[in-house]
Protein backbone atom coordinates (compact mmCIF):
# COMPACT_ATOMS: atom_id res chain seq x y z
CA UNK A 1 0.00 0.00 0.00
CA UNK A 2 2.90 2.77 1.21
CA UNK A 3 4.46 1.91 -2.61
CA UNK A 4 1.50 2.66 -4.35
CA UNK A 5 1.23 5.88 -2.56
CA UNK A 6 4.72 6.70 -3.46
CA UNK A 7 4.35 5.88 -6.84
CA UNK A 8 0.97 7.74 -6.86
CA UNK A 9 3.02 10.42 -5.20
CA UNK A 10 6.37 10.50 -7.73
CA UNK A 11 3.61 10.06 -11.01
CA UNK A 12 1.74 13.23 -9.54
CA UNK A 13 4.88 15.55 -8.83
CA UNK A 14 6.42 14.50 -12.54
CA UNK A 15 2.80 15.66 -13.98
CA UNK A 16 2.95 18.66 -11.79
CA UNK A 17 7.12 19.31 -12.78
CA UNK A 18 5.85 18.75 -17.18
CA UNK A 19 2.84 21.25 -16.55
CA UNK A 20 5.24 23.73 -14.70
CA UNK A 21 7.22 23.68 -18.04
CA UNK A 22 5.10 23.78 -20.55
CA UNK A 23 2.97 26.97 -18.38
CA UNK A 24 6.41 28.33 -18.43
CA UNK A 25 7.64 28.33 -21.71
CA UNK A 26 4.25 29.22 -23.63
CA UNK A 27 4.25 32.12 -21.15
CA UNK A 28 7.95 32.86 -22.25
CA UNK A 29 6.66 32.71 -26.06
CA UNK A 30 3.70 34.98 -25.25
CA UNK A 31 5.67 37.56 -24.05
CA UNK A 32 8.46 37.43 -26.66
CA UNK A 33 5.52 37.92 -29.17
CA UNK A 34 4.12 40.76 -27.21
CA UNK A 35 7.52 42.09 -27.06
CA UNK A 36 8.70 42.14 -30.55
CA UNK A 37 5.12 43.87 -31.35
CA UNK A 38 2.35 45.41 -29.00
CA UNK A 39 -1.08 43.45 -29.28
CA UNK A 40 -2.33 47.34 -30.12
CA UNK A 41 -0.01 47.92 -32.83
CA UNK A 42 -0.57 44.32 -34.12
CA UNK A 43 -4.43 45.32 -34.64
CA UNK A 44 -3.73 48.61 -35.95
CA UNK A 45 -1.88 47.00 -38.76
CA UNK A 46 -4.43 44.65 -39.53
CA UNK A 47 -7.13 47.53 -39.55
CA UNK A 48 -4.72 49.43 -41.99
CA UNK A 49 -5.10 46.71 -44.74
CA UNK A 50 -6.59 47.27 -47.64
CA UNK A 51 -9.30 44.45 -47.86
CA UNK A 52 -10.22 44.96 -44.46
CA UNK A 53 -14.04 44.54 -43.83
CA UNK A 54 -15.94 46.08 -40.79
CA UNK A 55 -18.47 43.15 -38.63
CA UNK A 56 -21.30 45.79 -40.65
CA UNK A 57 -20.65 44.56 -43.73
CA UNK A 58 -21.14 40.82 -43.20
CA UNK A 59 -24.42 39.36 -43.46
CA UNK A 60 -25.64 38.44 -40.47
CA UNK A 61 -26.25 34.98 -41.61
CA UNK A 62 -22.32 34.28 -42.29
CA UNK A 63 -21.46 35.73 -39.03
CA UNK A 64 -23.75 33.06 -37.51
CA UNK A 65 -22.49 30.45 -39.20
CA UNK A 66 -18.95 30.93 -38.61
CA UNK A 67 -19.67 31.15 -34.68
CA UNK A 68 -22.05 27.55 -35.18
CA UNK A 69 -19.50 25.73 -36.57
CA UNK A 70 -16.42 27.29 -35.41
CA UNK A 71 -17.25 28.36 -31.25
CA UNK A 72 -20.79 28.23 -30.35
CA UNK A 73 -19.54 29.50 -27.12
CA UNK A 74 -18.05 32.27 -28.26
CA UNK A 75 -20.13 35.13 -26.69
CA UNK A 76 -20.28 33.41 -23.40
CA UNK A 77 -16.79 31.85 -22.75
CA UNK A 78 -14.03 34.57 -21.56
CA UNK A 79 -11.29 33.36 -24.49
CA UNK A 80 -11.03 29.70 -23.43
CA UNK A 81 -13.74 26.94 -23.46
CA UNK A 82 -12.96 24.67 -21.00
CA UNK A 83 -15.49 22.16 -22.15
CA UNK A 84 -13.84 21.94 -25.73
CA UNK A 85 -10.39 22.11 -24.25
CA UNK A 86 -11.73 19.41 -21.56
CA UNK A 87 -13.32 17.10 -24.23
CA UNK A 88 -10.03 17.55 -26.63
CA UNK A 89 -8.13 16.56 -24.00
CA UNK A 90 -9.44 13.41 -23.27
CA UNK A 91 -9.78 12.72 -26.63
CA UNK A 92 -6.25 13.23 -27.13
CA UNK A 93 -5.04 10.67 -24.33
CA UNK A 94 -7.06 8.33 -26.03
CA UNK A 95 -5.09 8.55 -29.49
CA UNK A 96 -1.79 9.06 -27.61
CA UNK A 97 -1.24 12.30 -29.53
CA UNK A 98 -1.70 15.71 -29.75
CA UNK A 99 -4.47 16.93 -31.93
CA UNK A 100 -5.40 20.31 -32.62
CA UNK A 101 -8.77 21.04 -31.29
CA UNK A 102 -10.73 23.05 -28.70
CA UNK A 103 -9.42 26.29 -30.13
CA UNK A 104 -12.01 28.99 -29.72
CA UNK A 105 -12.34 32.07 -32.00
CA UNK A 106 -10.30 34.22 -29.97
CA UNK A 107 -7.58 31.59 -29.66
CA UNK A 108 -7.18 31.10 -33.30
CA UNK A 109 -7.42 35.06 -33.79
CA UNK A 110 -4.17 34.62 -31.84
CA UNK A 111 -2.76 31.84 -33.46
CA UNK A 112 -3.29 33.79 -37.12
CA UNK A 113 -1.45 37.30 -35.78
CA UNK A 114 1.22 35.64 -33.45
CA UNK A 115 1.78 32.64 -33.77
CA UNK A 116 2.71 28.95 -36.13
CA UNK A 117 0.03 26.91 -37.03
CA UNK A 118 2.58 23.80 -35.27
CA UNK A 119 0.66 21.71 -33.58
CA UNK A 120 3.05 22.05 -30.36
CA UNK A 121 1.74 22.05 -27.13
CA UNK A 122 4.17 25.34 -25.79
CA UNK A 123 2.66 27.13 -28.92
CA UNK A 124 -1.13 25.89 -27.48
CA UNK A 125 -0.17 27.85 -23.92
CA UNK A 126 1.71 31.41 -25.45
CA UNK A 127 -1.60 30.89 -27.60
CA UNK A 128 -4.12 30.79 -24.59
CA UNK A 129 -2.04 33.47 -22.73
CA UNK A 130 -2.82 35.93 -25.78
CA UNK A 131 -6.48 35.07 -26.30
CA UNK A 132 -6.80 36.24 -22.24
CA UNK A 133 -5.10 39.60 -23.33
CA UNK A 134 -7.11 39.98 -26.55
CA UNK A 135 -10.31 39.47 -24.72
CA UNK A 136 -9.50 41.93 -21.90
CA UNK A 137 -8.77 44.28 -24.70
CA UNK A 138 -11.74 43.82 -27.65
CA UNK A 139 -14.91 43.44 -27.30
CA UNK A 140 -16.43 40.21 -29.21
CA UNK A 141 -17.61 41.65 -32.30
CA UNK A 142 -14.36 43.38 -32.88
CA UNK A 143 -12.58 39.75 -32.54
CA UNK A 144 -14.69 37.90 -34.75
CA UNK A 145 -14.30 41.00 -37.34
CA UNK A 146 -10.63 40.64 -36.63
CA UNK A 147 -10.60 36.90 -37.21
CA UNK A 148 -12.64 36.67 -40.29
CA UNK A 149 -10.03 38.91 -41.70
CA UNK A 150 -7.17 36.96 -40.64
CA UNK A 151 -7.84 34.14 -41.49
CA UNK A 152 -7.26 32.07 -44.42
CA UNK A 153 -10.07 30.46 -47.02
CA UNK A 154 -8.27 28.80 -49.51
CA UNK A 155 -6.40 29.16 -52.60
CA UNK A 156 -4.36 32.62 -51.67
CA UNK A 157 -7.13 34.35 -49.98
CA UNK A 158 -6.55 35.34 -46.04
CA UNK A 159 -9.67 37.51 -45.70
CA UNK A 160 -13.20 37.83 -46.20
CA UNK A 161 -13.13 40.02 -48.72
CA UNK A 162 -10.64 38.58 -51.01
CA UNK A 163 -12.49 35.32 -50.26
CA UNK A 164 -15.74 36.21 -51.16
CA UNK A 165 -14.73 38.20 -54.48
CA UNK A 166 -12.27 35.07 -55.48
CA UNK A 167 -15.12 32.97 -55.05
CA UNK A 168 -18.06 34.48 -55.60
CA UNK A 169 -16.92 37.57 -57.45
CA UNK A 170 -19.18 39.15 -54.52
CA UNK A 171 -17.95 42.16 -51.77
CA UNK A 172 -18.86 39.93 -48.54
CA UNK A 173 -22.00 42.18 -48.12
CA UNK A 174 -23.76 40.78 -51.35
CA UNK A 175 -22.92 37.05 -50.31
CA UNK A 176 -26.32 35.07 -50.81
CA UNK A 177 -27.23 32.74 -47.89
CA UNK A 178 -25.77 29.50 -49.79
CA UNK A 179 -22.65 31.34 -50.76
CA UNK A 180 -22.26 32.86 -46.86
CA UNK A 181 -22.50 29.51 -45.37
CA UNK A 182 -20.60 27.70 -47.84
CA UNK A 183 -17.39 30.77 -47.03
CA UNK A 184 -17.87 29.67 -42.95
CA UNK A 185 -16.92 26.32 -43.79
CA UNK A 186 -13.83 26.92 -45.71
CA UNK A 187 -11.42 27.73 -43.02
CA UNK A 188 -11.42 24.74 -40.83
CA UNK A 189 -9.54 22.62 -43.95
CA UNK A 190 -8.86 25.47 -47.19
CA UNK A 191 -7.57 23.57 -49.42
CA UNK A 192 -9.95 20.43 -48.55
CA UNK A 193 -13.37 22.77 -48.95
CA UNK A 194 -11.88 25.11 -51.76
CA UNK A 195 -15.13 25.36 -53.63
CA UNK A 196 -12.74 26.00 -56.81
CA UNK A 197 -10.59 22.65 -56.41
CA UNK A 198 -13.28 20.55 -54.64
CA UNK A 199 -16.96 21.83 -55.22
CA UNK A 200 -18.61 18.40 -53.84
CA UNK A 201 -16.60 18.50 -50.68
CA UNK A 202 -17.32 22.02 -49.99
CA UNK A 203 -21.21 21.62 -50.82
CA UNK A 204 -20.47 18.57 -48.17
CA UNK A 205 -18.97 21.08 -46.03
CA UNK A 206 -21.69 23.63 -46.34
CA UNK A 207 -24.31 20.57 -45.22
CA UNK A 208 -22.29 20.70 -42.23
CA UNK A 209 -22.53 23.98 -41.29
CA UNK A 210 -25.98 24.27 -41.85
CA UNK A 211 -26.52 21.20 -39.22
CA UNK A 212 -25.05 22.93 -36.98
CA UNK A 213 -26.53 26.15 -37.63
CA UNK A 214 -29.65 24.58 -37.04
CA UNK A 215 -28.50 22.43 -33.72
CA UNK A 216 -27.49 25.61 -31.99
CA UNK A 217 -30.25 27.87 -32.84
CA UNK A 218 -28.94 30.19 -35.43
CA UNK A 219 -31.49 28.38 -38.47
CA UNK A 220 -34.59 27.08 -38.49
CA UNK A 221 -34.89 23.47 -40.70
CA UNK A 222 -37.24 25.57 -43.47
CA UNK A 223 -34.90 28.03 -44.19
CA UNK A 224 -32.38 25.11 -43.97
CA UNK A 225 -34.35 23.32 -46.82
CA UNK A 226 -34.49 26.57 -49.38
CA UNK A 227 -30.94 26.96 -48.91
CA UNK A 228 -29.87 23.83 -49.54
CA UNK A 229 -32.52 23.53 -52.73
Amino acid sequence: MKLVKKITITVLLIFICIGSYFICSGYQMYKNAINKMSLKDKITTIRQKEDYTKIDDMPQIYLKAVVSVEDHRFYKHFGIDVISIGRTFVNDIKKMKFVEGGSTITQQLAKNIYFTQDKKIVRKVAEIFMAFSIESNYNKDEILELYLNTSYFGNGFYSVKSASLGYFNKLPKDMNDSESIMLAGIPNAPSLYNPIQNKNLAIERQRQVINKMIKYGNLDKVEAEKIIK
